[in-house]
């Protein structure tokens, strides 16, 4: 077996290749009044990990669970690693970059955790995938689920962005809106799965979304010359992203390839910071969560307990922002660095642009640090409505022309 799971709370280990997603003891504790129990950590065998540190350069398929058949037909990364010449002119931290998983197919971080979903279902062969999200999980999905030939049912939140819920409909999935929350959503893809069969995607439910978004770390560490960041700042929600960067710097290590795990930073609205307030203290309540970020706009996280044991294990720490600093942050980035991220992905940013003060006491000026920026922000252009619009039109003469002031 390539992989065996151990759930993150009790520590039970199931030796199987079916399909599992929740340690089926703990499951029976969640009643919706606090974070998630149960959810597995897909733990690769020590020979798979022997046979990636045997090779000259790695890349994520050596360390996946799956032995992955689709890559031709979806491939999942590299994505580019940018250095913001300007604002780091401007705010003096020499090594920081920005890592742009907005140039995935889909335009998202999510299609890596729905590659390896897909690869999941094919193993099994399983033909049809359930699952719920806001926009960019589905979008990736469905992305996927064209590419692969794949029957792909989704479950979103009326209010989701609509060009998120388009470009699910253009890849052909059954979208179906529910009047009502991302959580609300979340469960009634569970009961579909749970009348229907097949398998269901939702992030941190099925333990594949992590393995798949861990592949980031590994990119990282072959583009950063076979090391890892020294910190590396990661937008949360549900705590899935921040788990699989995690997951992929602690296989890394496993695997004798790098000696030590960056410090891994929670980036959070003050709106949605259900995580922030439980690595402060200890309490994993669910919060209103009402931010404008909508990927990571999450009342109770589906992979929270997870998320605070690993920022503890990397010795990492948690960052909140106001919505407006956000919105801030998401213009500095497309006029300072050509870069248009969602609010989401922005976050990360204005996170980061907010701890570089603490960065630097904690980890000096030369710091080495990447901001992982999720998505684009073609994903969402109402977000710039009332703040950026187009100027007026000019006469149509030379004399206009000439009175232009730039």
């Amino acid at each position: 077996m390539r992989f065996r799971y151990v759930c993150n709370d009790c520590g039970a280990v199931y030796e199987t290749n079916e399909i599992l997603y929740l340690c089926p003891t703990c499951a029976e504790k969640n009643d919706g009044s606090e974070f998630t129990r149960g959810n597995l950590i897909v733990e690769i065998s020590e020979e798979v990990l022997r046979n990636a540190a045997g090779k000259e350069h790695v890349n994520p398929e050596d360390f996946y669970p799956y032995v992955t058949k689709m890559q031709d037909c979806f491939p999942v990364g590299t994505t580019p690693l940018l250095r913001p010449r300007r604002l780091i002119g401007k705010y003096g931290m020499e090594n920081t970059f920005f890592k742009l998983d907005s140039q995935l197919i889909s335009g998202s971080f999510k299609d890596r955790a729905s590659y390896l979903v897909a690869e999941q279902a094919i193993a099994h062969g399983e033909k049809k995938i359930a699952l719920a999200s806001t926009g960019n999980a589905g979008a990736a999905m469905s992305a996927v689920g064209a590419a692969m030939g794949l029957d792909i049912i989704l479950f979103v939140p009326k209010t989701a962005p609509i060009n998120k819920l388009m470009q699910s409909v253009l890849y052909g999935a059954h979208v179906v809106p529910v009047d009502g929350t991302y959580d609300d959503a979340f469960k009634l893809s569970i009961e579909y799965t749970r009348l229907f069969g097949g398998i269901n995607r939702n992030t941190a439910y099925n333990p594949m979304t992590i393995e798949g978004k861990k592949s980031i770390s590994i990119e990282l560490f072959e583009q950063l010359g076979r090391r890892a960041p020294d910190a590396i700042y990661v937008p949360v929600g549900d705590g899935c992203i921040i788990a699989g960067v995690a997951k992929g710097f602690i296989d890394l290590k496993r695997a004798g390839l790098i000696d030590r795990l960056p410090h891994i930073v929670c980036c959070q609205s003050s709106r949605s910071d259900a995580i922030t307030r439980a690595f402060e203290s200890g309490k994993y309540l669910p919060v209103d969560a009402t931010t404008r970020a909508d990927s990571i706009s999450v009342s109770l996280p589906a992979n929270g307990r997870m998320a605070v044991r690993y920022i503890k294990e990397s010795d990492g720490w948690c960052v909140r922002v106001e919505d407006e600093e956000i919105l801030e942050s998401q213009i500095e980035l497309t006029g300072q660095a050509g870069v248009l991220a969602e609010p989401a992905a922005a976050c990360a940013y204005a996170c980061y642009r907010k701890d570089i003060g603490n960065l630097e006491r904690k980890l000096g000026k030369d710091a080495l640090s990447v901001v992982l920026l999720t998505g684009t922000g073609f994903k969402d252009m109402k977000v710039f409505e009332g703040r950026v619009g187009l100027p007026e039109p000019i006469e149509n003469s030379l004399e206009a022309v000439k009175a232009l002031k730039f």
